[in-house]
């Protein structure tokens, strides 16, 4: 039986850097704005436990604007106007799956695309930002205080604990932490990221990793993912 959470990253917990971090965060979250709100800071691994996980998504910081993060990669909350890359991660599951968003009507009767993640984490999506915290409009505020170090550990654990996990590595940050995975035992998909800069320079559309994942899963006898 797969262990918890917290057995996994107990030796982490234990650590002087995540004392430091807990510190750091503590105190950034008394004196400023941050996001997620803490609750939510473990978004992630409460939703998707290690015997759950299937796949693992890499994000690199939380939206910094207000009410946006929810403590899952390139999530924001339901009712939320959708960012940029999120719009094109939808673009390319419909072109490559044709599934589409879950539509929601907000208080005025306008229909929009649902932006959060939930379901996908629900179904074995761990959704794991590389820092899982920052401040409000600070981009990368609470990078290199621990996070990082924190992160990799986990997605070590994942590669160590988990028995077939398709790891989707989108961007630079993320392909840079492929040396964590155990490539015997897991699939990873790498692409550019699907934030316009770099989607729009050819790469993202068309990559076909969502039906790539669908089909390892499969293969393996694991339930697929409804994107």
């Amino acid at each position: 039986m797969c262990p918890k959470w917290a057995e996994i990253l107990q030796s982490e917990f234990d650590k002087e850097y995540f004392v430091r971090l807990t510190r750091f965060v503590r105190e950034e979250y008394s004196k400023n704005t941050c996001y997620p709100p803490g609750k939510e800071i473990f978004n992630a691994f409460d939703l998707c436990p290690p015997e759950k996980v299937k796949v693992v998504i890499l994000g690199q910081d939380p939206y910094h604007g207000p009410g946006q993060a929810e403590g899952l990669c390139f999530s924001v909350k339901t009712g939320i106007a959708l960012p940029p890359s999120l719009v094109n991660i939808f673009k390319e599951i419909k072109n490559d799956t044709g599934n589409v968003p879950q539509v929601i009507h907000d208080t005025n009767g306008k229909a929009l695309y649902d932006g959060s993640l939930r379901r996908w984490a629900e179904q074995g999506v761990l959704l794991l930002n590389a820092t899982l915290t920052v401040r409000e409009h600070q981009p990368a505020s609470h990078q290199r205080q621990g996070w990082e170090t924190f992160t990799d550990a986990v997605i070590s654990a994942v590669s160590e604990y988990c028995p077939h996990v398709v790891f989707l590595l989108w961007g630079g940050y993320a392909r840079s932490k492929a040396s964590l995975i155990d490539r015997t035992k897991h699939l990873v998909l790498q692409s550019v990221h699907p934030s316009p800069l770099s989607a729009n320079r050819g790469g993202w559309f068309g990559n076909h990793q969502f039906s790539q994942c669908n089909e390892w899963l499969a293969s393996h006898g694991i339930e697929t993912i409804t994107w």
